[in-house]
């Protein structure tokens, strides 16, 4: 505490360097926890998904290639398929013709069997069954657009030239559901003039161990037909999907993230040093006097500590700020500002990535500058 207003008085010798290398690690810190949140939403759903005893059933030619109805009968035949439920995008918007939303259609028996992870009632279970026009909402689309159930809506569909009037019956867990509209297959058949066919199936099974023999069960019976299958877990599916596109841009946000954070180490090493160089007939005099080489490193570490705990603690604070915005700003984000979340951890990471910035940017021109003979150093001014 002997040396606190040693470090004061130094910190504020040059309040505009001062201020402007904490605003450097505030926007650095800034940036690194919202491009690393882009990994941390693929992590955490992989970890999520990872007991998940549900298969996806999807064309072999790919998701844009429509199945027939029909399957789904068939793959509840199979052995260790408890529950099949089809699966089609409608996708539209609300209001705004540039701010589009995840609204999917699913069959509506078995939603609580097939998706536990959405934490739907019974009583909402039961709403969705018996109402033809019932829509389950995402909370942060329920926040957004400041919807509550019993509402009734009005969304354009963009896959799909009609007009999709939905009442509003309950509200999906979103960290499971993500930022979605979910509502019955049979009213998007009826709006279409009930083509019969579906995007996807899901199919529950009754244990993960079970999943390689119904993978193959399913695949074998539809091969050589017109429309051939291929199912996947959901972890594999995610994992396809990040071996291409996905890995790019993941891959992409580390680099750009590590990129920002070493930049401003250096920038903010390369301040801190021509601080104490200015310095150095100050520290030779303070050494000639009794100070310790060590004294003197360490009120310079505390010095540049300050700084980066002050810039992490700021940028962590804006990025907090940033995302809780982000819903606000979905329409040129599209369904991917609604998803991202900041967790704990990444706030975390990112305040003890400025913290060690900070204590970097002391320690290392501390160091350099207090190695050589005080005689010399004196001498030298």
């Amino acid at each position: 505490m002997k040396y606190l207003s040693l470090v004061l008085i130094n910190l504020t010798r040059n309040k505009r360097r001062t201020i402007l290398t904490t605003l450097s690690i505030t926007v650095s810190v800034f940036i690194f926890a919202s491009l690393i949140s882009l990994p941390g939403l693929l992590d955490q759903v992989l970890r999520d998904r990872a007991n998940s005893l549900r298969l996806i059933c999807h064309s072999k030619a790919g998701f844009s290639y429509m199945l027939p109805e029909a399957y789904r009968r068939q793959i509840e035949t199979v052995p260790h398929v408890e529950a099949v439920a089809g699966y089609s995008v409608f996708m539209g918007t609300y209001r705004d013709p540039n701010e589009q939303i995840g609204i999917l259609a699913t069959d509506d028996d078995h939603l609580r069997e097939i998706f536990p992870d959405w934490e739907i009632s019974a009583e909402t279970e039961h709403d969705f069954e018996n109402l033809r026009t019932a829509g389950l909402v995402g909370t942060t689309l329920m926040k957004v657009y400041g919807w509550k159930v019993g509402d009734t809506i009005i969304l354009r569909g963009t896959v799909y030239p009609v007009d999709l009037q939905l009442t509003i019956v309950g509200v999906l867990n979103e960290e499971a559901a993500g930022p979605r509209i979910i509502f019955r297959r049979d009213y998007m058949e009826e709006l279409l003039g009930r083509p019969g066919i579906a995007n996807l199936f899901w199919v529950k099974i009754d244990r993960s161990q079970s999943a390689p023999e119904v993978i193959a069960a399913v695949d074998e019976m539809f091969a050589n037909s017109a429309h051939e299958t291929a199912t996947e877990t959901e972890v594999a599916l995610i994992k396809s999907e990040m071996a291409g596109n996905l890995a790019l841009l993941v891959n992409g946000a580390k680099f750009l993230a590590a990129i920002v954070i070493f930049t401003i180490g250096l920038v903010a090493v390369n301040t801190a040093a021509m601080a104490v160089r200015e310095r150095r007939h100050e520290m030779a005099v303070m050494r000639a006097i009794g100070f310790t080489r060590g004294s003197i490193i360490a009120r310079i570490l505390v010095e540049g500590l300050i700084v980066g705990v002050t810039g992490g603690a700021l940028g962590c604070a804006l990025a907090l700020l940033g995302f809780e915005l982000l819903p606000h700003v979905s329409g040129a984000l599209g369904p991917l500002a609604l998803a991202l979340t900041l967790s704990p951890r990444i706030v975390a990471y990112s305040f003890m990535i400025a913290a060690l910035i900070g204590a970097a940017s002391g320690f290392i021109p501390a160091t350099l500058a207090t190695r050589g003979d005080i005689s010399t150093e004196l001498r030298a001014v």
